[in-house]
């Protein structure tokens, strides 16, 4: 079937978003286990970007799961289709809506985050690792899930009965337990600050 679908070629392309919206856009990938403070701290810096008039799209897992990916279970195969979908929406609000899109999702495997990369493209994908340590996740879990799979009530929970391999060359790495939210959310602004108006 893919021989036959045949993009429609739109009037408006990035390179006018990008003037209409006055920032470029790529993708702020937030990874790390459950507990570690990933969607916090991407809600911390997609606040701070709409302040600055930066037109954003915030993804997190447990919306995702909801909708989109409501079909999927937790095996590998299936975390691999999820990020998957998750990628090439991002991909389609970064180059036909111009956003900066933020992404908080566990996606334990070093491949599928390297298959985000290239399904955005290298230069607009930018990895953010949120280092927390288990034993601090499995603390502070208001939700109950590391309990729970403690107890075996879920299987295939990342950091107990399924693996979460750590990113080789994040951009960006932070240990939740050293820094507050805000300062967290501070190294990520920086480090993107001259993204959003480069032209490289």
């Amino acid at each position: 079937m893919q021989e036959h679908i045949i993009p429609h070629n739109f009037s408006l392309d990035l390179e006018q978003l990008k003037a209409i919206k006055k920032h470029n856009s790529f993708l702020l990938w937030f990874t790390g286990l459950s507990g570690s403070g990933k969607s916090t701290i991407a809600d911390a810096v997609n606040q701070s970007l709409i302040e600055k008039k930066i037109h954003t799209c915030i993804l997190d897992g447990d919306s995702v799961r909801k909708g989109l990916s409501s079909d999927l279970t937790f095996s590998p195969d299936d975390r691999r289709e999820n990020i998957r979908r998750i990628a090439e929406i991002a991909n389609l609000m970064i180059n036909h809506a111009g956003l900066v899109v933020l992404g908080a999702f566990i996606s334990p495997y070093e491949r599928d985050r390297k298959r985000i990369k290239e399904i955005v493209g290298e230069n607009k994908y930018i990895e953010v690792y949120v280092s927390t340590p288990l034993e601090v996740c499995e603390r502070q879990d208001v939700k109950g899930l590391y309990k729970k799979a403690r107890a075996g009530e879920i299987k295939d929970f990342t950091g107990i009965d399924a693996p979460y391999e750590v990113p080789s060359t994040p951009d960006i790495e932070i240990d939740a337990t050293t820094c507050t939210i805000t300062e967290a959310a501070a190294v990520v602004l920086k480090y993107v600050e001259n993204k959003l108006t480069s032209n490289g």
